[in-house]
């Protein structure tokens, strides 16, 4: 998955996806891995239980299913890669992340190719029969051997599932000859079904597909009939396929031979051309084209016309041309321009809009009070109790699920909303924990330290509150610390109303085993990509067990993060480590024990 996209992404897409084609269904599930980090959703656990298929890709096996020889079903399992880990955590490279389903109905082909195939090699046998009682003699040259060679054909095309194969044997054999004729024309029919327009005639977007796999150098230009909804609804269903019908022509008509055209879905219309063309000829065609679609009237019935305009989306190129093109599609009916051409421009135009979506889904959330602590377990690794609580920022969405800071955080810095999540999280910290008889550690960051307003916020809460020796400031930072008489002196500061102050993610960024001895700080938090798989890695076993044995001398306690399976922790209990926090214990909630 892409780094950093939400549930939401995830949904527009697979709502997209759906919307090319009617009869197309996508759905998407994830895993228990997935889940623990964000929390599950009620279809993904009901899938995982109750749909064979599902519960098959989950362990990492592909699954295809025709039910019926008339609807296929593909569950594809998707695994982790490297780029995964840094937002799965608690997942392994091959780990299945999700999985994505794919309905398609295959009922709309009027005989299918294997009831084709059954038949005709019925016909044969029957046929060999009455035959063979006539010519007996002469059977095995005369007919078992074609017979043998058009069977062996039709298997052939079987296996391959190749469309456009056809039975292409000479045994001069007349019956045999009508046979193949018959076949090959069947295939004819089941072909255009399976890669033409019903409605227009033009080819469709499995055949586009299928071109634009082929990588060529190519010029690409989706065109889509604006407002053509309002069209359908005004005269009615039959009148926008006549419509449709209309226009298709009329692009026939209009575009250069060296290319084909195809019709996407419903409103939408493509033009490939894979023969030499100029750039400039492409842009001047769909400045033309724009053109005489606005000059013409198209018929919708026998009594009425209708002015249309197209908006126009252009990519060249051999790779990710439909994507493109539909970008610039996009960029152009936003901006109100009639055609675009595709640049890298229009990707960063699509980061800008994701995150001012999401600048305005932060400020209504803190507006709406609905920025909100977790509260995660952290325990002795001697008793197993609960001796203390890390609190977890998280935004309530509208749909009541909880959004993890991974998808925010950094944009709240860019939008001076960051010091505000840190004053909220404390002040609801404290809150939840003032009556309290465990510690509580909240993240802070060197920004934050470094801010005078958040500085003196800080400290000015330890000093009303009287909850100093209740808490514990874990400093994030992945940059090193430049400014670091302002970070001792904020930690002294602390220190005097009793709180305690940890490194977290230590192995990573700037926590070293130098600054270790000039903070003075109380815990070191391991991190947790050297925890994940502590149980199989020599190398994450040795690296712990040095920052163990380094701590203990310096009179600092270790915590070890993303404790999910009895095997990690038993691990960490073997290497000495002070504290456990993890999914082993216990997933981020509102609510902590009392």
């Amino acid at each position: 998955m892409q780094k950093g996209w939400s549930k939401n992404d995830i949904n527009e897409i697979i709502t997209r996806l759906n919307k090319t084609d009617q009869n197309l269904k996508v759905n998407a599930y994830r895993s228990t891995l997935v889940a623990q980090l964000y929390g599950d959703i009620e279809k993904d656990k009901k899938a995982r239980a109750s749909i064979q298929p599902v519960n098959k890709a989950m362990q990492g096996e592909e699954s295809l299913i025709i039910s019926n020889s008339n609807y296929i079903n593909y569950y594809y399992p998707v695994l982790a890669t490297d780029d995964c880990l840094s937002c799965h955590t608690n997942a392994k490279v091959q780990n299945v992340l999700g999985v994505i389903e794919i309905s398609y109905p295959v009922n709309d082909l009027k005989v299918s190719l294997n009831e084709m195939v059954n038949f005709f090699i019925l016909f044969i046998v029957v046929f060999s029969l009455v035959i063979f009682l006539v010519l007996f003699t002469k059977l095995n040259k005369y007919l078992i051997k074609p017979i043998r060679n058009f069977s062996s054909v039709i298997k052939n095309i079987t296996n391959s599932n190749d469309m456009t194969t056809r039975v292409n044997i000479n045994d001069n054999i007349e019956e045999i000859d009508s046979i193949k004729e018959v076949f090959n024309s069947m295939l004819d029919s089941i072909e255009h079904q399976f890669y033409y327009d019903n409605l227009t005639g033009l080819k469709n977007r499995r055949k586009l597909t299928e071109m634009l796999e082929l990588r060529n150098n190519s010029f690409l230009m989706i065109v889509n009939i604006d407002s053509f909804q309002e069209i359908n609804d005004l005269y009615g269903d039959e009148a926008g396929d006549n419509l449709l019908k209309e226009f298709a022509n009329f692009l026939q008509s209009t575009i250069p031979k060296n290319g084909s055209l195809y019709r996407l879905h419903a409103d939408e219309f493509a033009y490939l051309c894979t023969n030499g063309v100029d750039i400039k000829e492409f842009i001047t065609f769909a400045s033309l084209l724009s053109e005489k679609i606005l000059q013409e009237s198209f018929k919708i019935d026998d009594r009425s016309e209708v002015n249309l305009s197209a908006t126009i989306g252009m990519a060249y190129g051999s790779e990710m041309l439909l994507v493109n093109a539909d970008t610039a599609l996009v960029v152009a009916k936003k901006t109100k321009k009639y055609y675009l051409i595709y640049d890298d421009s229009m990707a960063m135009a699509k980061v800008y809009e994701k995150n001012f979506n999401w600048k305005k889904r932060l400020k209504a959330a803190i507006d709406e009070d609905r920025i909100v602590p977790l509260f995660q377990p952290i325990v002795d690794t001697k008793t197993q109790k609960i001796v203390k609580y890390e609190a977890l920022m998280r935004i309530i969405d509208n749909d009541g699920k909880y959004i993890a800071p991974i998808h925010f955080l950094e944009l709240a810095k860019k939008n001076k909303f960051y010091h505000l999540l840190t004053k909220i999280m404390i002040e609801k910290t404290f809150e939840k924990f003032k009556d309290s008889p465990y510690l509580v550690s909240i993240n802070i960051s060197v920004e934050d330290i470094l801010n005078r307003e958040i500085y003196n916020f800080i400290l000015n809460k330890l000093e009303v509150s009287g909850m100093g020796k209740k808490v514990v400031f874990e400093i994030i930072e992945s940059e090193g610390i430049e400014n670091f008489d302002e970070v001792l002196e904020f930690i002294e500061k602390a220190k005097e109303y009793g709180a305690k102050v940890s490194i977290d993610d230590f192995g990573t960024g700037y926590s070293n085993f130098e600054y270790l001895m000039k903070l003075k700080v109380d815990y070191i938090k391991i991190d947790g990509s050297m925890i994940k798989n502590i149980d199989v890695n020599p190398d994450s076993q040795l690296i712990t067990k040095t920052i163990v044995d380094f701590a203990k001398k310096m009179n600092i306690q270790t915590v070890a993060e993303f404790v999910y399976s009895k095997n990690i922790f038993d691990k960490v209990v073997e290497l000495e480590v002070d504290y456990a926090q993890g999914y082993y214990f216990g997933e981020p909630s509102e609510t902590i024990e009392h």
